[in-house]
């Protein structure tokens, strides 16, 4: 059996799925509010992440975990999850990690993170994935009032990833020793700005888009409506003073897989009824 949290978010969920197209027995953790949304072929287990005695009470029969950073408590989970036979933990973490910055709000919980799996929890892998193509679904409240899409950090070329990718590289990882004791940054085939994202997504989905870029400026001033001072901070320093690696294309879902990695226009082709007008 294998435990996968955040189970109905773009990684988790793309994990479950994953995982059950292979066959696989998968217990997926959400939260009471969230667990109708769970993948029905999935065997349900409501937790709260934050609750140590939560995720515990999650882990009979359970030989490998999937599991989110950030959470508290997250050092007696691991704790617990080794004491009871958990073989391999794969920590969803962050490029942010290598900068090794605990002043970067976002670095620092990821950080702290990989240590606490490393000082307390089972056999461990952690994936690093870059930003992925399913964050195009945050457009569809611009372009419900037009065609405009107005986003930050216009001349920031990031290789996204499409979620399956990420999961098949968590599969790999869940079911072998093979890659214990390794942090791997998980990229896309190819680094895009955001024009050119905005571009391929029209095209693949048929839908009328236009790119507008957001001064630095401007896009400081819009996160913090959205979010606290110090993560729109570390979003800054993450994108704009280059403290985190989003644009070098690396070979991780080939090498791990034997596939290569799909394209953002295989994900948005996939996706095109989700960018329809409405009738």
């Amino acid at each position: 059996m294998i435990l996968v949290t955040g189970a109905t978010g773009q990684a988790g969920g793309a994990v479950v799925r994953g995982l059950l197209d292979r066959g696989l027995e998968v217990r997926a953790v959400a939260s009471a509010r969230s667990a109708a949304k769970v993948d029905p072929r999935a065997e349900v287990a409501v937790a709260d992440l934050g609750d140590a005695d939560s995720v515990q009470a999650c882990l009979d029969g359970v030989t490998a975990a999937f599991l989110h950073s950030g959470y508290a408590g997250i050092d007696e989970s691991q704790a617990a999850m080794r004491e009871r036979g958990v073989q391999r933990v794969v920590l969803l973490s962050s490029s942010a990690v290598p900068s090794g910055d605990l002043t970067n709000a976002v670095g620092a919980y990821h950080i702290r993170s990989e240590q606490a799996v490393r000082d307390h929890g089972p056999s461990w892998t952690f994936l690093r994935p870059y930003s992925l193509m399913s964050n195009t679904l945050r457009w569809l409240d611009q372009l419900a009032d037009g065609e405009i899409v107005r986003l930050p950090f216009p001349d920031v070329a990031v290789a996204t990833l499409h979620p399956d990718d990420l999961a098949a590289v968590a599969a790999v990882c869940l079911t072998s020793d093979d890659h214990t004791g390794r942090a791997y940054p998980v990229s896309g085939p190819a680094a895009l700005r955001p024009a050119e994202q905005v571009e391929i997504v029209a095209a693949a989905t048929g839908r009328a888009m236009r790119f507008d870029g957001i001064p630095d400026d401007q896009a400081r001033a819009q996160l913090g409506k959205s979010m606290p001072p110090q993560y729109v901070d570390a979003f800054y320093r993450l994108f704009v003073e280059g403290d985190a690696d989003e644009t070098t294309v690396v070979p991780t879902v080939r090498e791990l897989t034997g596939a290569e990695p799909r394209t953002l226009a295989d994900w948005a082709t996939t996706h095109a009824s989700a960018f329809a007008l409405p009738s």
